[in-house]
């Protein structure tokens, strides 16, 4: 079965402490479904159009984990807490079998 991936890249953080009450909330919602942080504040070298901010990758078992820990009652609400304005390039990718 392949795995399934959250990436995400954010553009632009002004202020870091502004995700204090998401980073709270969603550590514990990927955690409980199933999902190991590979990826998060760590160096990055962008080419082409790539954006060189935030990138954070989690790994899940499954493609359908992935997608379920996402719906979950626990990260819906993380995601409400997130500041304002505040944006991400955030998807669900399915990995290679």
């Amino acid at each position: 079965m392949a795995k399934g991936y959250w990436v995400s890249v954010y553009p632009v953080i002004s202020d870091p402490e502004e995700l204090a009450a998401y980073n709270k909330l969603a550590g514990p919602a990927v955690r409980a479904g199933g999902g190991r942080v590979l990826s998060n504040f760590g160096r990055v070298v962008a080419h082409e159009a790539g954006i060189a901010e935030r990138v954070v990758l989690i790994e899940f078992d499954s493609f359908e984990q992935a997608v379920r820990a996402y719906e979950s009652e626990a990260y819906q609400k993380a995601l409400s807490a997130l500041p304002d304005g505040f944006r991400r390039d955030f998807r669900v990718v399915e990995g290679i079998d």
